[in-house]
């Protein structure tokens, strides 16, 4: 017995002294090790005009719905039924606010009425303020020649959103009041919120076909996921005590939730709903490739032709629209807050809300019944010298600092791009699977590496294996750089009030833009190549990462920095051994999401020349042949994102542990 304790206390030794970033270091040289012995055998390439099996049956499938779309009765009786419904609604809006209907030349509210409107709303739901921001804002469209676009924007987002909700807030009260389906619903709004914008609209043009309902829709399912999640937790932060109070009071079921669950958790719904806008107008920019009208038809033309003033001045515009709704959203929160602590402060708003109403009513009738009134004046120079002065800014750029960004494009294209694609693209399909599944294990646990594995197979299913591998790259390598400025910036934060107060909202209003509008100023400074994808992806998913870590710095209890400054610890030491290791969930965290919110912009990176998967979407949706083969390369998008989130998410759960 004293012989086997004595061998038992080596092993146990030794298993604490192997740590997991040491496993971690002898995968990856094994790797590379195999690598220069078995490179460029195996690699599943495939040709950007070949198909494989699965791409010609995905193309034949598409060919049979379109042939039996009006006889097969799913479709008859399900799908054109909604397709008709979201239709009609879209059409409806539109008519109201952007186009002509029947015989009339302009739509029933012109653009005076719809400032009006839009000054008044903001107004009543928040203050004066965004009042005036949200008038002044929607007389810009007008002044930037983009007023029907920006309209057919608006009038898609609406839609969307009032689907979104009627769905969303239901489903998010039944999720709060109920544990069963709140786990019931918590796996599929993940994968929801996990999928990136691009892999919604493939799919679903091949139920909907192409055009404003199948974007109303498509925005819908991508929208309606915060809506949920967040309904669902304001119901559950409800305090329990008022709960039971009103239950000892007499209370049925239905009285406590509209007595007291939905009053008391209104600012978090309202929060929900701001969210929602936010997704849904993100998601009606980029249906323009599934030829939604508005902003984002206008910005996708630009950047397939290189025409940066153009898209710069859409782009404008769609960040404008964002500003506004954010801030009209967020100031109803407060202004719910407000309503809720009670008051004087009603009593002197409703006789001024009556007459803003009544003056509010009166321009929609001018604009419903004049030209004038209805037709935007003037020709939209405002916005012909925004896209002149952009495109003289990037022949600038391009002139003199053309040395500069191509020295920092080639230097990291070169030195950290190119060899790591190289690597993941010319090693051995299964070399690379193993890997990834090692990694997934050691990382996340045993049922990370078996969703790796899953992942890999179908990987390798889709066809698309080299593409695949190419997005990796640039998704790992834009995630490193995030990580990297994530860390500098939010420690820096985390450490500093005055940094906090100060940068804290240029993060917020940089997370307000959608996605399309990072590509333009770097389609100016970079040319159309992956490198403006990936420092497009960078700027689009530090802000989030940058907060997490900031957030995860500021909670390590101060008593501890205190003793390590006690012991004669420096600010450098602080930082690499008390704070950041005390914040390594934060970090993991932050890895998690800046691998989500980096995959989804790399892939949008396809239209100015990031390729792989993106490209693939892009194709397909242009190229009739290759439908099949860009709806592959959305299912690919999914599996990437998918299995990058199971290994970091179940990695922080094991540091948190």
């Amino acid at each position: 017995m004293a012989a086997v304790a004595d061998a038992t206390v080596p092993v146990a030794a030794l298993r604490h002294k192997i740590s997991r970033p040491m496993v971690v270091a002898a995968v990856l040289v094994v790797w590379l090790v195999l690598f220069t012995v078995l490179r460029g055998r195996q690699t599943l390439t495939l040709a950007a005009a070949d198909l494989t099996g699965l791409h010609r049956w995905l193309n034949d499938v598409n060919d049979s719905i379109g042939a039996n779309r009006n006889s097969n009765p799913v479709f008859l009786y399900f799908f054109n039924e909604i397709r008709l419904v979201i239709d009609n609604l879209v059409t409806f809006v539109q008519s109201l606010i952007s186009q002509p209907t029947g015989s009339r030349p302009v739509p029933q509210i012109g653009w005076l009425g719809v400032v009006g409107l839009a000054g008044y709303v903001s107004w009543a739901v928040g203050n004066w303020r965004v009042a005036l921001l949200a008038a002044a804002g929607f007389t810009f469209f007008g002044l930037q020649g983009l007023w029907q676009e920006s309209m057919d924007t608006l009038a898609l987002t609406l839609s969307a959103v009032l689907v979104a909700l009627l769905i969303g807030i239901p489903l998010g009260v039944w999720a709060g009041l109920s544990d069963r389906f709140n786990r019931i619903m918590t796996p599929f709004l993940d994968f929801m919120q996990t999928m990136p914008t691009f892999v919604y609209l493939a799919p679903l043009t091949l139920i909907f076909l192409i055009g404003g309902a199948s974007a109303v829709i498509t925005t819908v399912i991508y929208a309606a996921p915060p809506a949920i999640r967040i309904t669902a937790h304001a119901i559950r932060s409800v305090p329990e005590t008022t709960v039971e109070a009103a239950d000892s009071l007499g209370a049925t079921r239905t009285q406590q939730l509209l007595k007291v669950l939905l009053p008391m958790s209104r600012r978090t719904v309202v929060m929900g709903v701001n969210q929602t806008i936010m997704a849904a107008l993100a998601m009606v920019t980029i249906a323009a490739l599934i030829d939604a009208p508005g902003l984002g038809k206008t910005v996708v033309q630009a950047l397939q032709s290189l025409d940066v003033g153009t898209a710069f001045n859409a782009g404008l515009a769609i960040v404008v629209m964002a500003i506004v709704l954010d801030r009209v959203t967020t100031a109803a929160a407060a202004r719910t807050e407000v309503r809720r602590a009670g008051g004087p402060f009603l009593k002197w708003r409703r006789p001024l809300l009556a007459a803003g109403g009544v003056a509010a009513a009166v321009l929609v009738y001018l604009s419903h019944t004049y030209v004038w009134a209805a037709e935007f004046p003037g020709d939209g120079a405002v916005g012909t010298h925004i896209a002149s002065a952009a495109d003289t800014a990037t022949t600038w750029l391009q002139d003199h600092l053309s040395g500069l960004t191509n020295a920092l494009r080639d230097a990291l294209t070169n030195g950290l791009l190119n060899p790591f694609q190289t690597l993941l693209t010319d090693s051995p399909w299964w070399l690379v699977g193993a890997t990834l599944v090692a990694l997934g294990t050691v990382l996340g646990g045993w049922r990370a590496g078996v969703t790796a594995a899953v992942c890999v197979g179908l990987l390798v299913g889709t066809g698309l294996w080299s593409d695949s591998m190419t997005t990796l790259a640039s998704t790992a390598v834009a995630t490193v750089l995030v990580m990297l400025l994530g860390a500098v910036v939010g420690v820096w934060m985390g450490r500093s009030a005055t940094a906090d107060r100060l940068i804290r909202p240029a993060l917020d209003a940089a997370q307000v833009m959608p996605p399309f509008v990072y590509l333009v100023p770097f389609l100016a400074l970079f040319g159309a190549t992956r490198f403006t994808a990936i420092v497009a992806a960078v700027v689009y998913a530090a802000p989030v990462a940058i907060k997490i870590i900031a957030d995860g710095v500021r909670n390590v209890p101060e008593s501890t920095v205190e003793a390590a400054t006690s012991a004669g610890c420096n600010t450098w030491q602080i930082i690499t051994k008390v704070q950041l290791p005390m914040a390594r969930g934060a970090l993991t965290l932050a890895t998690n999401q800046g691998l989500i919110y980096v995959l989804s912009m790399v892939v949008v990176g396809g239209l100015v020349g990031a390729g792989a998967l993106g490209y693939d979407v892009v194709a397909g949706f242009s190229q009739g042949e290759l439908y099949g083969k860009g709806l592959a390369a959305g299912l690919a998008i999914v599996l990437l994102g998918v299995m990058f989130d199971r290994i970091t998410q179940a990695a922080a759960r094991r540091t948190r542990a």
